[in-house]
């Protein structure tokens, strides 16, 4: 094996051959063919951050490990460890000592708020010419969903005529399409 580093003789990065590994690294310049030893680089201690995970309707308390040197924003997509259990997330807010955040260093965090993107349950509103009949579906947070086409859930068909994303924006042009975990409610009627 070969890694660049600094070598003592040459005072330059060249290329060196590992000739051991132990406790040190014993090392052979390929350019002056001087041996010296290089001690094993630390690995950061990674920080364990108190996470509350809402899983429609209710709420698990995890955490998420990150390098002390990284930033965390809202929206990130991280992955939550609750007990043995381990979910894909959204950062919904970030905590830091009392105040809501939009980005901070990890270093800084005390709580994260989270949601779970990877099987979420979706509301559907669809009308039928009378009536509104409320829908709920779970399905995986990236199954996608298309204004203009044609569902069945729960044995009612419906075409969906538009949908509100969870940020605001309204989806009603035909052929829009966006994921499960984006979407706040979607209004269709029946077909």
């Amino acid at each position: 094996m070969f890694i660049t580093v600094l070598c003592p003789e040459c005072r330059e990065e060249t290329e060196h051959e590992v000739l051991s590994e132990s406790r040190d690294r014993l090392v052979r310049c390929t350019t002056c063919g001087h041996h010296h030893r290089i001690p094993w680089e630390k690995e950061p201690e990674m920080l364990v951050i108190k996470t509350i995970v809402s899983r429609e309707g209710t709420s698990l308390t995890g955490a998420i490990e990150f390098d002390p040197e990284d930033e965390c924003f809202l929206d990130d997509h991280l992955v939550a460890e609750c007990g043995d259990e381990a979910y894909g997330v959204e950062v919904t807010a970030i905590e830091c000592g009392g105040r809501r955040l939009p980005r901070a260093k990890t270093k800084e965090i005390t709580t994260l708020w989270t949601r779970t993107i990877d099987r979420v349950v979706v509301k559907i509103s669809v009308h039928d010419g009378r009536k509104t009949i409320p829908l709920y579906l779970e399905c995986e947070g990236e199954d996608e969903f298309v204004v203009g086409e044609k569902y069945v859930v729960d044995g009612k068909r419906f075409k969906l005529s538009h949908l509100t994303l969870r940020d605001g924006p309204l989806m009603r042009k035909e052929g829009w399409k966006t994921v499960a975990h984006k979407i706040k409610r979607i209004y269709g009627y029946r077909s």
